[in-house]
Parts: C-alpha cells; structure tokens; sequence
C-alpha cells in the first residue's frame, strides 16, 4: 500500500521529535529485530557481487570473501554510532545523519565492507529525514530480512558482503520501481564522483 508524501513527510517529523525526547545512545542501541528463520546471519565463505568502480563504471561480477569479524573487532573499526546502526540493527534519528540531504554525483558505499550499495543518481527527497533511493545500484549487493521489532512488519536491508543493517525498504517511493530504501547514512560512506 503506498502512502502519499505528506504522510510519509509528518512521519518523519514524528519519528525526527520522537529522537530529540530521548537520547541518542538509546535511539542507536536498538535490540535486534525477531527476523525471518529462512534468512540466518551469513558465516564465512564467499558472496558473489556486483562490483563498481568509484567512478559507477560496472566491474562486473566478483566473488569476494564474505567480512564476519568478532564485536569487538566491529567496535574498534567503526564509529559508536556506525557500530550500533550496522551491527545492533539500531536507527539514528531522521535529519541527524552525515549526508542525509547530500545532492552530489558519486555512489554510496557500505561502511563496514565498501560494497557498493546505491547510486546517488536513484536518491530522492522522501521527507523523512533518512537518505533515500528509489533502487539499489545492485540487487546481488543486498540481502532483505523480515523485520518485527515494531507492530508493522517491515523488511530490513542489510549489505550482502559482511550482513551490516542498512535501513529498510518500503512501497510508497517513486517510478519508476514504487519503492523507497530508507537507509541509515552512518551506514554508508558517500564517495564523490570526479569526472
């Protein structure tokens, strides 16, 4: 069911006012959502992707070893906020990420592995506060999981490559697929396209 944009608009500012009454740490130390039985966390092994050069020129498909490293080495790779948005499935408050309104040419890439993961070609303004893409640069590139931490069931997008929580994806985006990945921008580093 798509929703029109001035719902998803005073849904931001709600979840955006709902952030500002408490405080970040809390916002960021989600518990992990109950997730579909069928779609266990990756272990090991090798994933095939779609890999991009900085410049979006197409390198093919790569096999690369899937990233699982322990928590605490997450913890000493990442920033506090980074680490609790990837690895604890938690959600920085809506207009507070690095970025979130970025407008520039280049592609968005994960935090944790730097898997490509969007094209900024494909972002839109939702109104939610959250950077958001009508698609991903690569379907192969992201996994969907089915998400119940909240009354609506939702599907959660993590990164294919080493299982980091993106964001969510939902049906009230633009043509030309309909959807709206709402991701997390401290889940994602933008590196800038130079022509």
């Amino acid at each position: 069911m798509r929703t029109d944009p001035d719902r998803r608009r005073f849904l931001g500012v709600l979840a955006a006012t709902a952030a500002a009454s408490i405080s970040l740490p809390f916002v960021l130390r989600a518990t992990r959502p109950a997730m579909a039985a069928d779609a266990p966390a990756p272990k090991g092994g090798n994933v095939t992707l779609d890999c991009f050069a900085n410049d979006k020129k197409p390198l093919g498909t790569c096999v690369e070893p899937r990233i699982v490293l322990t928590d605490e080495q997450w913890k000493a790779k990442l920033s506090s906020k980074s680490y609790y948005v990837t690895r604890h499935d938690g959600t920085e408050p809506a207009y507070t990420g690095d970025g979130w309104d970025r407008h520039d040419n280049g592609i968005y890439r994960c935090i944790c592995c730097d898997t490509a993961l969007y094209d900024s070609a494909t972002k839109f303004d939702s109104g939610t506060g959250w950077p958001s893409f009508y698609q991903p640069i690569s379907k192969r590139n992201i996994t969907g999981k089915t998400d119940r931490s909240l009354i609506e069931e939702r599907t959660a997008v993590n990164c294919a490559r080493c299982d980091a929580h993106l964001g969510h994806v939902f049906d009230d985006g633009p043509d030309p697929t309909g959807l709206r990945y709402c991701m997390n921008a401290a889940a994602m580093r933008f590196v800038a396209y130079a022509a």
